[in-house]
């Protein structure tokens, strides 16, 4: 069971290279009671890919959640401004 929720949505744009992405990460349990640190990116707009990963715990799925947050801001992905209004 989560002690609570984690949810990230954020984009990197950049008009002058036609760059648009976006990536989202959420830690969930499975159906099986398993945490799992799902992962989307691609273009905004478009689905993108997915990745799953499974953990013994929650704190090494937040650790992997709060790594790739760090990784994606040093790339230059932001919230969106969208995003912040909820």
């Amino acid at each position: 069971m989560l002690t609570q929720p984690y949810q990230l949505y954020v984009e990197r744009t950049d008009k002058a290279r036609n760059m648009a992405r976006f990536y989202a990460m959420a830690i969930e349990p499975s159906l099986f009671g398993e945490i799992c640190l799902t992962r989307r990116w691609g273009r905004i707009g478009a689905h993108g890919q997915m990745k799953v990963q499974h953990f013994a715990s929650e704190r090494d799925a937040v650790a992997a959640f709060l790594d790739l947050l760090r990784q994606k801001r040093n790339r230059g992905y932001r919230v969106a401004p969208s995003a912040a209004l909820h």
